[in-house]
């Protein structure tokens, strides 16, 4: 089928097929590279010689910008690190190659040979000797990003995004430095680093809904993990006492500027440890990546500075009821009835239905008091009723050794002393098989191999997650959850879009 295409598009396909009866072959061997910020480093040194004498230096990338002035012009070539400003004469590099770069058009990839000099209004800038075409582009670059109509185009075309918006490149490559920051930190505290199923037949871990698939070799109905935390507690038990994984993780959930069906996730087990011990961790490595690659300790992000200096606050998921969200201490939150109580003196109606103290504490935070949490907060002790892995307090069995991290009003890490009694565990799991039997579609099933694996001995261990994809978005001040994801997931165009 034809490509309809239009008038400008037309034009370079024409000049390319002018280039292939001319013998271009998309050239591929190169000489050695150097980046435009090279040039730009050592160009004052270099312009203290004579012009003859400079370095010659070889650079390719993108052409970006052009501006032509009769028998000469200037150009801006974009590479990985950043763009330099180039010139090229007729006089020098000769006719042929004048007329072909006559020929380009931005968005071209180009190589250009030359020495550098700096312009009468002072930029560092690179005078061509040599030049010649490596890659025609077929296709019009937007002139200014903030021109265009349909924002989410770049999400769609993401490699149109990274060639027109520099700040996305950057945003990009603190991500890749946060991911490796994180790993080296675990990897220096003796954690060891591994990989585990993707593909499972049992849905648990979290409470979510699952993606399914089928393996046709096994004929077997198998899900997307939607957590990575029962195979990493089962390598506890073998003895890998410390141990972390960074991967994917499927939950078939809604789409919003912080949720992605497909998202990434550290999550980390230590033998011999609790929770309170995994909050003093998370807030050092988290202020080590503040500090390592972003730094700075207060960092702007939708509208507010995040102050991530130490000490976090902590408080108990019930406290924070009272002085997070400001709800009156007359209300006796130890009870359901004072829960409801609460409720209604919020116009929060609805969790008045729920007869569980713990899952109606629980909706009273996420309703009221998570929105509000701006600079990093942990809150500890959740409910039970809602937390089916953690270790229950000693002190009231309603309540768990668990603790999560809000910053700017999200969830960023889920941490809690692991739940070690088999017995327990599998009455926790049986309650998730009824709410599953019941219509809960999020609940979790049950899992025989990792129950067994608690009664061969499960050291006293703690656990967390951490949503990298929402940290990314936080230490780099980007709103939403695609801004970090490079190609997010996207609704199919319609016909004729």
């Amino acid at each position: 089928m034809a490509i309809e295409r239009n008038e400008q598009q037309q034009v370079r396909l024409e000049k390319l097929a002018e280039l292939t009866d001319s013998g271009f072959a998309y050239p591929n061997e190169l000489p050695e590279l150097v980046s435009g910020e090279r040039v730009k480093e050592i160009c004052e040194s270099e312009c203290e010689k004579e012009a003859e004498n400079r370095t010659r230096f070889n650079l390719a990338g993108r052409l970006v910008a052009m501006r032509k002035m009769g028998k000469a012009a200037f150009f801006h070539i974009q590479d990985a690190q950043g763009r330099i400003q180039a010139y090229i004469k007729k006089d020098l590099v000769g006719e042929e190659i004048f007329n072909e770069f006559k020929t380009w058009d931005i968005g071209d990839l180009v190589f250009v040979e030359g020495y550098p000099f700096v312009t009468k209004t002072g930029e560092s800038s690179l005078h061509v000797t040599k030049a010649s075409l490596l890659v025609k582009c077929l296709h019009p670059l937007p002139e200014k990003w903030h021109g265009l109509s349909d924002v989410e185009v770049r999400y769609r075309q993401r490699y149109l995004d990274l060639i027109v918006n520099p700040d996305v490149r950057k945003v990009f490559t603190q991500r890749a430095k946060i991911v490796a920051g994180i790993r080296n930190f675990f990897n220096e505290k003796g954690y060891i680093e591994v990989e585990t199923p993707m593909m499972s037949g049992i849905v648990s871990g979290a409470s979510a809904r699952p993606f399914n698939t089928h393996h046709n070799s096994l004929d077997l109905d198998l899900s997307l993990r939607i957590a990575l935390e029962l195979p990493l507690k089962k390598l506890v038990v073998g003895g890998i006492e410390r141990v972390y994984e960074i991967g994917r993780v499927f939950r078939n959930e809604g789409i919003s500027t912080q949720h992605n069906p497909e998202f990434t996730m550290i999550e980390f087990y230590q033998a011999f440890a609790t929770y309170e011990d995994l909050m003093n961790l998370s807030e050092e490595l988290i202020l080590k990546l503040c500090d390592d690659i972003i730094g700075s300790r207060k960092i702007k992000f939708s509208g507010r500075e995040i102050d991530y200096s130490a000490p976090w606050q902590r408080l108990s998921m019930l406290d924070s009821i009272h002085e997070v969200g400001g709800v009156d201490k007359k209300f006796d939150l130890n009870t359901l009835e004072g829960i409801h109580e609460a409720a209604k003196s919020l116009s929060l109606d609805k969790i008045c239905e729920e007869k569980d103290y713990g899952r109606a504490l629980f909706e009273l935070f996420d309703q009221h008091v998570e929105s509000k949490l701006v600079n990093p907060t942990f809150i500890t002790r959740h409910p039970t009723s809602v937390s089916p892995l953690a270790r229950k307090s000693s002190d009231d069995d309603r309540f768990t050794d668990r603790v999560e991290l809000f910053i700017a009003g999200m969830e960023v890490a889920n941490a809690f002393s692991e739940l070690n009694d088999p017995i327990d565990q599998r009455g926790r799991f049986e309650q998730q098989m009824d709410l599953k039997a019941g219509g809960d579609e999020e609940a979790m099933s049950l899992d025989e191999d990792f129950l067994h694996a608690l009664e061969v001995g499960m050291p006293p261990t703690a656990g967390q997650g951490i949503g990298i994809d929402r940290l990314v978005m936080l230490l780099t001040g980007s709103e939403s959850i695609r801004d970090v994801i490079l190609f997010p997931q996207m609704r199919p165009k319609a016909s004729g879009e």
